[in-house]
């Protein structure tokens, strides 16, 4: 096995920022305080980093790199289902669209939120309703994507949560890059 760097300062406290903002928002706020809203916001602003660090940023970091591929997904699933094993330096591909799910799933709970909370739509239910189903299909999203990285990691043998606190995957030796 051979250190592979891929996750970068910034994608890992992104991650593990959001991840601590969604679980305060979701278990430990009142809906209609502002805590919650000030949470909210920062989530946004988390993300609106993400998608500019997804333009411009390190190698792994950047969109480019992990596009979204309907057919690759389905060639993981066809791996997983008959125990074939191929590393990912990056985003494996259902993992790159499980991050675009969440991106997106996440600005669409900030902007109805946003717009639940704003006087001049509070008359109206379907914001607060398409808020709360945008935050019931989040939880779903982040207990399968938790889901997949265990199983992942297990199925592979490459501990993934821990690549995303110190930054390195440890992959076998033909599939890593030499660590900077």
């Amino acid at each position: 096995m051979q250190k592979a760097y891929v996750w970068d300062p910034l994608v890992r406290s992104f991650h593990w920022l959001l991840a601590g903002g969604f679980l305060a928002n979701v278990l430990l706020t009142d809906p209609d305080g502002s805590l919650h809203h000030y949470i909210g916001y920062f989530i946004a602003e988390l993300v609106g980093l993400r998608m500019i660090w997804g333009l411009t940023g390190s190698r792994y970091a950047r969109f480019s790199c992990f596009p979204p591929d309907p057919g690759a997904a389905a060639g993981q699933l066809t791996d997983i289902a008959t125990g074939r094993v191929r590393h990912h330096k990056g985003h494996s591909p259902l993992g790159a669209l499980m991050i675009y799910n969440l991106l997106l799933t996440l600005l669409a709970v900030a902007l109805t939120g946003w717009m639940a909370a704003s006087p001049a739509l509070q008359s109206f239910g379907w914001p607060e309703d398409l808020h709360e189903a945008l935050v019931s299909w989040a939880e779903f999203s982040v207990v399968l994507h938790v889901a997949a990285v265990l199983f992942e990691s297990r199925r592979t043998k490459v501990n993934l949560a821990r690549a995303m606190v110190t930054g390195y995957k440890e992959l076998p030796k033909t599939d890593a890059e030499p660590a900077p």
